[in-house]
């Protein structure tokens, strides 16, 4: 790993006029030095991809196809190198980090394919009167500039989902990481430069979100922004960027319903890894889980028995469930929570342990099962964004769907039923984003759509969907007569 890492801007390193030694969250090591990007850098990133556009816009569908194309493939042949990279700035577990690296993989693979699909369709003009002896049809056009800004959670796949449809589209872009993980996507303008994207087209500018955010979300050349994080962030780049395009991802409560009938023996470690994967640092990670009365205890005891067995350890550990929390402040919040649950009532059936190592300066949650949480507790209303589950009891169907709808939230729900017409009624009636039948509400595959209802923001992501958001479509109509 270098001693130090620059900024990427116009297709060259440029040095930042300050830096910040940037440690990994679970031993407090320091990893590099990381240039720490001012306004007047992401102007000057902004301009140079405003240059790059105008050539970049023309290059054909096959080029842009046949850049991300060898982008996958050098991401394959670099895996165990980048996933160790997830793993140290990210405190990912190194199971998940090469499962990350997969799916990156796959998502810059839906990417190049979806290059070559970028059209538009004929319109029937004659179907109106007065539409006689005239042809129309549409285009998709690039838009121009997009700027994303990005989480910690998935430093390579979540970047992957702006810059792979933003470059299949022939957009340009400026990219601003999470602070915790820039070391991904730094590493990410050799693999793009290797791959044959010319310079300009995309630009990485690292520092705090709150000096850079205001220029990257506002600045006129700006065409569309993407973001995924806070919603409490998320509205501020709504009211910043006005009437430019803009997706959000932002806050989850993502809830799971196991109806009558299902059998609980067979979907308990699958709920585990929904609720505990990369310590719930996941934005649809499972946190509420609504349990059929006739399933409740067997269910909370089975549950929290895999939860207690989840191995706790170091990242690079090739067994390791869970490890540090991404911060200070995050297990602090997190066990603040807990612990007002508690005071309300609630009990914790395992876990609500912090670990603080002041010598490493890591954070270890222990995974922690809560029942009896008063629905006015944090626990149940907000993203907990930790290794937190909550399970309550429901005496019918309906009942467990008014439960689920009742937070501001809604970007992944699933259902467990061996009912047909339970399954729809569900599907139906549950207001998210997805509905996944007979899984958890934190599957996702990288070409689906992906977007909220409700507080959990706006847009939708998945790559041939993400392309939509990122082009104009123009009307273009030939009067024949």
């Amino acid at each position: 790993m270098q001693q130090q890492y620059d900024l990427w801007i116009g297709g060259q390193w440029q040095q930042a006029s300050q830096y910040e030694t940037l440690y990994n969250p679970y031993n407090g090591e320091a990893l590099t030095r990381i240039g720490q990007g001012s306004p007047t850098d992401a102007e000057r990133a902004i301009e140079a991809a405003h240059s790059a556009f105008a050539s970049y816009s023309l290059m054909s569908a096959f080029q842009r196809s046949e850049i991300l194309y060898r982008v996958a493939e050098i991401f394959g042949r670099r895996r165990e190198e980048l996933a160790a990279v997830i793993a140290l700035e990210a405190a990912k577990p190194l199971k998940a980090a090469r499962a990350e690296i997969v799916r990156t993989i796959e998502t810059y693979r839906f990417a190049a394919e979806a290059a070559k699909s970028v059209t538009g369709e004929q319109i029937a003009m004659d179907a109106a009167e007065g539409g006689q002896g005239r042809i129309g049809f549409t285009v998709r056009l690039p838009l121009g500039v997009v700027t994303a800004i990005t989480p910690f959670n998935f430093p390579f796949n979540l970047v992957a989902h702006k810059v792979g449809p933003a470059l299949a589209a022939g957009n340009t872009i400026v990219l601003k990481p999470a602070e915790q993980t820039p070391i991904s996507s730094l590493l990410l303008a050799d693999i793009f430069t290797e791959a044959g994207l010319p310079p300009g087209v995309l630009n990485i500018v690292t520092g705090k979100g709150a000096e850079l955010g205001e220029v990257l979300t506002s600045h006129p050349l700006v065409k569309k922004v993407s973001f995924t994080g806070s919603h409490a962030v998320g509205e501020i780049i709504l009211r910043r960027a006005g009437l430019r395009r803009t997706t959000l991802e932002l806050g989850s409560n993502a809830a799971l319903i196991v109806d009558k009938g299902t059998d609980v023996d067979a979907i308990i470690d699958r709920c585990v890894s929904g609720a505990f994967g990369y310590n719930g640092q996941v934005c649809i990670s499972l946190q509420r889980i609504l349990v059929h009365q006739s399933l409740y205890s067997r269910f909370v005891e089975r549950f929290a028995a895999a939860a207690f067995k989840l191995v706790i350890g170091s990242p690079l550990e090739e067994n390791t469930d869970i490890t540090s929390l991404i911060s200070d402040k995050a297990a602090e919040r997190i066990a603040l929570w807990v612990e007002e649950a508690v005071t309300a009532g609630a009990s914790v059936v395992t876990g609500g342990q912090l670990s603080r190592d002041k010598e490493k300066g890591n954070n270890i949650y222990t995974p922690t099962v809560l029942t009896d949480v008063p629905h006015s507790a944090k626990v149940w209303t907000e993203e907990v964004f930790g290794p937190v589950a909550v399970i309550q009891s429901f005496g019918d169907l309906p009942e467990a769907i008014r439960e689920v709808n009742a937070s501001r939230y809604g970007l992944m729900a699933g259902v467990y039923t061996p009912d047909i017409n339970s399954a729809f009624m569900a599907a139906r009636q549950l207001e998210a984003g997805g509905v996944v039948i007979n899984d958890i509400p934190t599957f996702r595959v990288d070409h689906m759509p992906y977007g909220g209802a409700k507080d959990s923001g706006k847009g939708t992501e998945g790559v041939s969907y993400a392309i939509q958001e990122m082009t104009q479509l123009k009307l273009i109509s030939f009067n024949l007569s």
